[in-house]
């Protein structure tokens, strides 16, 4: 989950969200939540000097210097805080077994969360998966999931109480101290949840790990970590994807003392989230929060906001497009490792191999510890069709990170490449099970079983596929071609129109879906309606060039109509098909027949 130590921190020190104060003394929250009791006030000015000492030390990253520092404060004052504040400074050089054993002698674990958390982190990161479930607990704190018709009148008793301040300043203090210990309580409670999950989702228990962070983000919609986990896991279709999203308290974000700062707070933060969403549904609002965040907030140039769009261009069939917001984001940052899936991705579909190739040596040679370097490697030689060693690269690259999505269906690929079909079924089903929210692996396990001539068992997957999302042309087209095979070219007709439809309607890259338009005219075809089978060729010319394909499809229906005229027009584009291929076996077939018929007709 965690790269390396200093994201660990960084992370860490985000959720504590210390005040300046805080930073001053090195409280990293309100002391009400520990519990023992505080320092002596004799020799406070020493303990205020030694805190700020270990402070400084920690903001140059200098860790030794803030554990012996750390250390000798403990022994002075015997603080809670100053032991779970050194705790996390081993935490973050990488000591877990040490700064478990510090929770554990201070017996902080059992009386805070944010000792509790800790503590799990720390089993987490040695790989003790059941241990930190231990620590941690198998229940999520459902209960404190926000009820919005609650907290509306949680807010106007606060604000009655407000009005009466002037008469219980002490008391208003108190509920203000216990309201920020309740929040920070709440906080660690949410980021426990997140916790759980990576243990579920490390035993392989996904159904279970879902739930877990969904509840995390529900306690807490600001636990950020829990939301991308959902997001880049594929862990729910892209309607449910939405759904969740209008589910989350978004006003439970705060600016203290600024109702209106808050308000803008949760729009803002609702924006960002709505940015990592499923760009197959609601483009239309997706739009809109990438103009907002641009315009308003200063975000236009931002890498998470630049990919997002290039996202959206991607699923749109606009590689280029795509490919050029990508290679911005890498000029400014060279190995913003979330950027190369998808740039590797565009740099494959426009056949960019001198490109990839590059790429691919560069992070061999600089970070042959990111699991994206081999899967660079792995889409450079299967460019090249070098399928068996983009399978070994694929295959390491998802060793590395089992959860690494484009690195599964990469290696997947490579069977489906050489015809090994039951292995390719084999390698999407692994996909499925893995990243349960997206529709592509079993878009591709509906082609193999296609490929197999298993027509019903083609039918099941793409269904399921559709399920998940019902505006991937891709997916409408693959369900049009079963159809066709099945003999229900009225239907396929429907489905391959439905794709056009859809692929219009999300501004998609009109030659990406000549295919579709191609399917289109044979079923219009096989169903005997020649006038529109001719019409979408023709569109099929006009948009893609000259095709001897497609001039031998329109000199079959020519053919099929009869007549002297429709042979001698057979004739005519049955020769073009033979212009543009000479070797063209079946052009070359119908065209014989064609000529035979026409010297019967003709007297």
């Amino acid at each position: 989950m965690f790269k390396n130590d200093t994201r660990a921190w960084t992370t860490w020190a985000q959720l504590i969200s210390p005040t300046p104060r805080q930073q001053r003394t090195g409280e990293l929250h309100p002391r009400p939540s520990l519990i023992g009791p505080g320092p002596d006030v004799e020799g406070a000015d020493m303990e205020s000097f030694l805190r700020e000492w270990r402070q400084d030390a920690l903001n140059k990253a200098q860790h030794d210097s803030a554990i012996f520092i750390g250390d000798k404060l403990l022994a002075l004052t015997n603080d809670d805080n100053d032991a779970f504040w050194l705790a996390q400074v081993h935490f973050a050089t990488g000591n877990y077994t040490r700064a478990q054993a510090f929770l554990s002698k201070q017996d902080l674990i059992s009386r805070n969360p944010s000792c509790q958390y800790l503590a799990g982190h720390c089993f987490i990161k040695q790989a003790r998966y059941d241990e930190a479930l231990a620590v941690l607990g198998e229940r999520n704190p459902t209960h404190l999931i926000s009820n919005p018709e609650s907290k509306r009148k949680t807010q106007h008793t606060s604000s009655r109480a407000t009005a009466h301040q002037g008469r219980g300043a002490s008391k208003s203090q108190d509920r203000t101290d216990s309201s920020e210990e309740d929040t920070a309580n709440r906080r660690f409670e949410a980021a426990m949840c997140f916790l759980r999950g990576i243990c579920y989702a490390k035993q392989n228990a996904f159904d279970r790990a879902k739930e877990c962070y969904k509840d995390a983000v529900r306690i807490d919609v600001q636990c950020f970590e829990a939301f991308q986990q959902l997001m880049k896991n594929s862990l729910m279709s892209p309607e449910e994807e939405w759904q969740f999203l209008e589910s989350l308290d978004f006003d439970a974000v705060s600016v203290p003392g600024d109702a209106s700062s808050s308000q803008e707070a949760a729009e803002f933060t609702k924006m960002l989230y709505t940015t990592r969403l499923s760009k197959y549904r609601n483009p239309e609002t997706f739009t809109t929060a990438c103009e907002t965040l641009s315009t308003h907030y200063n975000l236009a140039s931002n890498p998470d906001l630049l990919l997002a769009r290039a996202d959206l261009l991607y699923t749109q069939c606009r590689y280029k497009d795509a490919l050029g917001i990508t290679d911005s984001v890498l000029q400014d940052d060279k190995y913003n490792f979330s950027i190369y899936p998808l740039h590797l991705a565009c740099l494959y579909e426009l056949k960019m191999k001198n490109v990839l190739f590059l790429i691919a040596h560069d992070l061999a040679d600089n970070h042959p510890e990111e699991p994206c370097t081999w899967l660079a490697v792995g889409i450079y030689y299967f460019a090249i069709d070098k399928i068996a060693e983009a399978r070994r690269y694929f295959s390491k690259a998802s060793m590395m990170d089992a959860h690494f999505g484009p690195a599964w269906i990469g290696f997947a690929h490579t069977f489906a490449a050489e015809g090994e079909h039951d292995q390719a079924i084999s390698a999407y089903s692994t996909a499925a099970r893995l990243f349960m929210g997206t529709h592509l692996p079993q878009v591709f396990l509906g082609m193999q079983n296609h490929a197999l001539n298993n027509m019903t068992l083609a039918d099941e997957f793409l269904k399921t596929a559709y399920g998940l999302c019902r505006t991937d042309p891709l997916l409408l087209n693959e369900m049009g071609v079963v159809y066709y095979h099945q003999d229900r070219p009225q239907d396929a007709a429907t489905l391959f129109l439905k794709a056009l439809e859809v692929a219009d309607e999300i501004d998609a890259e009109p030659q990406a879906w000549l295919s579709a338009r191609t399917n289109l005219a044979h079923a219009y075809r096989r169903a005997r309606r020649y006038d529109d089978a001719l019409e979408q060729f023709d569109e099929v010319l006009r948009q893609g060039g000259k095709d001897a394909a497609v001039f031998a499809a329109k000199g079959l229906i020519y053919m099929e109509q009869g007549g002297a005229r429709a042979f001698e027009n057979a004739v005519e584009v049955l020769h073009m098909a033979l212009a543009i291929n000479p070797q063209d076996p079946i052009a070359t077939e119908l065209l014989n027949k064609a000529l035979d018929e026409t010297a019967g007709v003709l007297p």
